[in-house]
Parts: structure tokens; sequence; C-alpha cells
């Protein structure tokens, strides 16, 4: 092991090691606000080591890009998959959002990635084209689901999809915990507005979920017409 390195992570190569270091610092602090002397400390390693692995801190800031995209698509493929065989296609569509519902409640700050480097760096830096080439990709993978599903102009179909998936980041950003069942529900409604005509006595997404609203809210009135019934006093009357 180089002089410097640490010893106490010996089952981890030290390139995976400064990896894993930039992935929890640049998601949570961005691009500039994080220097080599921290990542160098962070992951543990030699500067010697460092530089032999990333020539330079761009060259990390492409790797660490790089792999969340890889993370990130691989997850969205799988839960597409997954809904596809037990669903329709269109809900493959849909099950993007229940990935990234899962992703906000765990406060995965990766999240924000591209747009954040985007806007971090300006998209004429190569770190911002390179995010949003990212982006582009993401788009891609939403307009391969959108064919699968007989969406037309699958193309346009993702632009709008897309614009849904990054207003969520940016409102749970702000707090909204419901950001991606929003952005769900109006992913619903623009299957609707691409999809072909439907057949006789078929259901859409957006028709599910305006069913299901529905239903939950009959629940909630019966359910106060059954305390109304028995004329429950509050806590206040009672005292």
């Amino acid at each position: 092991m180089e002089s410097g390195e640490s010893r106490t992570h010996p089952n981890i190569p030290p390139r995976q090691r400064i990896l894993d270091a930039s992935f929890e610092l640049f998601a949570r602090r961005g691009i500039r606000d994080v220097g080599v002397d921290e990542l160098i400390a962070q992951s543990k390693v030699a500067k010697a080591t460092f530089y032999k692995h990333f020539h330079t801190k761009d060259d990390l800031v492409r790797a660490y890009l790089e792999r969340w995209y890889e993370e990130r698509n691989e997850t969205i493929d799988k839960a597409a998959a997954a809904r596809r065989s037990s669903g329709s296609p269109e809900q493959a569509i849909l099950a993007i959002f229940d990935v990234f519902d899962d992703w906000f409640q765990r406060g995965a700050a990766e999240v924000s990635t591209f747009l954040h480097v985007m806007i971090e760096m300006g998209p004429d830096h190569p770190l911002g084209k390179a995010s949003i080439e990212y982006l582009a990709r993401t788009r891609r993978q939403l307009a391969c689901l959108a064919v699968d599903a007989g969406i037309r102009d699958p193309e346009s179909f993702a632009w709008s999809l897309h614009i849904l998936l990054k207003g969520s980041i940016v409102a749970s950003a702000e707090g909204d915990h419901h950001a991606a069942a929003r952005a769900r529900q109006m992913a619903a409604l623009l299957i609707d507005l691409h999809r072909a005509p439907v057949s006789q006595g078929s259901v859409s997404p957006a028709q599910s979920i305006r069913e299901q609203a529905i239903l939950e809210g009959q629940e909630q009135s019966d359910s106060v017409s059954v305390a109304s019934r028995y004329d429950v006093p509050d806590e206040e009357s009672v005292s």
C-alpha cells in the first residue's frame, strides 16, 4: 500500500474509494465547493494515488456522472420491466415516478445531479455539456418506453414526460414530499393525450387514477357519515 493511504479499507480498491467519496460530496454540495484535498482525505488515499486514477478533478466528475447514470438507468429499466410483466406498457412508464418517489423519500441527493451540474457549471462548460447529454439519454429511454406502449409521437411525449420528472426533482428539493406522486398523476393525463384511440371498455391510466381518487374520497365520506350517526362528542365538549 502506498505511503499515506489508510489501512481501514483493504478490500476496496483506491479508485472505488475515490469515486465513493465523490458520490457523497458532489451530490450534496455540488462540484465547485468540493476540492481535491477534501476528496483525498475523504477517500483516504495518497495524492499520487488520486492523480494516478484521475488526472484532473473534472475527470473524476465525469466518472461520477457516468456512475450515477448507470445506476439510474438500471433502476428505471428494472422497475419498468417489472411493471410491464405484471401490468401494461403504460404502467411501465408510470413506474418511473414510483422510482423517483422512493429516491425522494430516502433523501437521495444524487437524483438532482445532472440538473445541478448543468446549472452550476453552465451549459457551455464541458461538464455542463456532459450533463445535458445524460439528460438526453434519459429522454431516449423514455421515448423507447413510449414506443413500447404505442404512444403517438414518442419523442414529443418523452420531452413532456421529462419536464414532469425534472419538475418533481425541483419540487422535492423545495420540500414537497408528494412531488413524484403529483407528477405521476399528470403523467397519466399526458399518456391519455398521446395514446392511440382506446378500444371500448378499456381503462386508461388517468381514468384508473381518477376512479381510485373517487373511491378514496367515498371511503372518507362514509367514515364521516358513520361518526356523525353516532354523534361522538369531541374532547372539548367532554371536558
